[in-house]
């Protein structure tokens, strides 16, 4: 296997998630490190060469021949911005020298950082000036072999370093991709949980003022011909433009709005999963259901995300879901056991139901962890407990 295949391989698996994960370090050489890493490697490998070139009629001498090579291997490290120039050296190199190993090394750094076109053409533009200083006079002179041994020697040089370049460069672009992706699928999570709770506002929010509104009205009226309707009367138009401006900061969802439950929709989130196979224990202090709706819909969001994410990777296992006041803290948990084996048929999941209940929490001042233990997984959610609405 060529140089650079190996050199490729060995950054893969120096990149490889599961090494930062295990606790080992992680590839974070900067580029110009690893070209010059790459240039210097070249160099060790043609170094070998300078005794063969030295005896050879090249007007060279061991010490002119190793400056010569250095000079050449030394181009690889611009081979990011100037992919060309080593390719060009490698080929005089190859005519003057007989030299096949910087070839290797350019042609694997054009598939990999100009893609596939590149490597294609530089490929057949290498083996056409092979072929052409095969049937030149006296080149070279030692060889006595046939045209099928050479191309067989020269082919699989160029074609698997090239095809190697070209193959890390579209790795390289569905990792990109893959990445922007799941960029993409966290932020439209954050996006849509923030449009959620926005609604949330509007009509929790939005009620009050209404209320508001009405009941200013009403006092106006009982005041009128008195010294405080005209304040009453101002109070309801500043209620009423204050729902008009709710309106229009929130976006008019109003056909695909539905109304989030709080903490009394939670027994018909645990009766639904136990019919999915997965049994709920729901403990809710009395203390916990004096909170504002706000807070009852956030913690409604998360129990159903925990519950989902319990039926996926956990199916069959018992949920503890816990809710109650902590001092001045909301706190909820859900915990349930790991299962002993993975599923036999992998999870559906887009990966953002994490982001999105981290975002409905955080919105509102508070902290989320998530995390295993002891082999039972738990997720837990504090967030202030704010003031109880007045009882009515």
């Amino acid at each position: 296997m060529p140089f650079p295949a190996v050199a490729h391989a060995i950054r893969r698996r120096l990149r490889a998630p599961g090494t930062a994960e295990r606790g080992q370090v992680r590839w974070t050489a900067s580029p110009l490190a690893v070209d010059a890493i790459t240039a210097l490697s070249c160099f060790s490998l043609m170094v070998l060469d300078v005794p063969g070139l030295a005896e050879a009629e090249n007007s060279l001498t061991g010490l002119t021949a190793t400056l010569v090579l250095a000079a050449g291997a030394a181009t690889l490290v611009a081979r990011r911005h100037l992919p060309w120039m080593p390719y060009l050296v490698a080929l005089l190199f190859l005519g003057w020298l007989h030299e096949l190993t910087l070839i290797q090394f350019a042609l694997y750094s054009l598939g990999r950082f100009r893609g596939r076109w590149a490597g294609v053409l530089a490929t057949l533009g290498y083996l056409a000036v092979a072929y052409a200083l095969f049937n030149l006079p006296g080149w070279p002179d030692h060889h006595s072999g046939s045209l099928s041994v050479f191309l067989g020697l020269v082919v699989p040089i160029g074609v698997l370093a090239s095809g190697v370049g070209i193959a890390a460069y579209r790795q390289d672009l569905v990792r990109e991709l893959e990445l922007r992706r799941a960029e993409t699928a966290a932020l439209q999570a954050v996006q849509d949980e923030r449009t959620s709770v926005a609604r949330d506002v509007h009509d929790l929010v939005g009620r009050e003022l209404t209320v508001l509104a009405v009941r200013a009205e009403v006092l106006a009226v009982r005041a009128r011909g008195t010294a405080h309707h005209q304040d009453f009367a101002e109070l309801a138009d500043t209620a009423r433009r204050a729902h008009h401006m709710l309106n229009d900061t929130i976006v008019h969802r109003a056909d695909e709005r539905t109304a989030t439950p709080g903490l009394e929709g939670l027994p018909a989130l645990a009766a639904e999963s136990e019919r999915m196979g997965s049994p709920v224990t729901l403990e809710i202090a009395a203390a916990a259901r004096g909170v504002s709706p706000l807070r009852q819909t956030a913690v409604y969001r998360v129990v159903q995300e925990c519950l989902t994410n319990a039926a996926k990777h956990a199916p069959g296992e018992r949920i503890t879901v816990t809710i109650g006041l902590d001092g001045a803290r909301l706190r909820v948990s859900a915990r349930n056991r790991l299962p002993s084996s993975a599923p036999s048929t992998a999870p559906v999941s887009s990966g953002t139901g994490t982001f999105s209940m981290r975002e409905r929490v955080r919105s509102m001042g508070g902290t989320l962890t998530a995390g295993a233990a002891d082999c039972v997984y738990e997720v837990v959610a504090t967030l202030p407990a704010g003031r109880r609405p007045p009882r009515r």
